[in-house]
């Protein structure tokens, strides 16, 4: 048995760690473990987190909040063109 995958997922965190330490605040350190979290549930699932974070960031705001669990990494699917709304 081999831990390099978790060893992989947690050299992101060591080389990060200085940065971290001017998050700003408590508050500041606690949105960028969140936002840090997302972004890795994304990778875990196999989702372009860039995709996945700017779909759900414009979608958000008009989302029924009874279907939020749609919007959630493990369930989200990339929007086809056909769906997608001309600028």
């Amino acid at each position: 048995m081999s831990n390099n995958a978790a060893e992989r997922e947690l050299r992101a965190v060591a080389v990060g760690r200085r940065n971290w330490t001017f998050a700003g605040s408590d508050e500041g350190g606690r949105r960028a473990a969140a936002i840090y979290t997302l972004i890795a549930s994304a990778k875990l699932n196999d989702v372009d987190p860039q995709a996945w974070l700017a779909d759900v960031l414009a979608r958000i705001n008009d989302h029924a909040i009874q279907r939020l669990d749609e919007l959630l990494p493990w369930n989200w699917r990339k929007p086809t063109p056909d769906h997608v709304e001309a600028a």
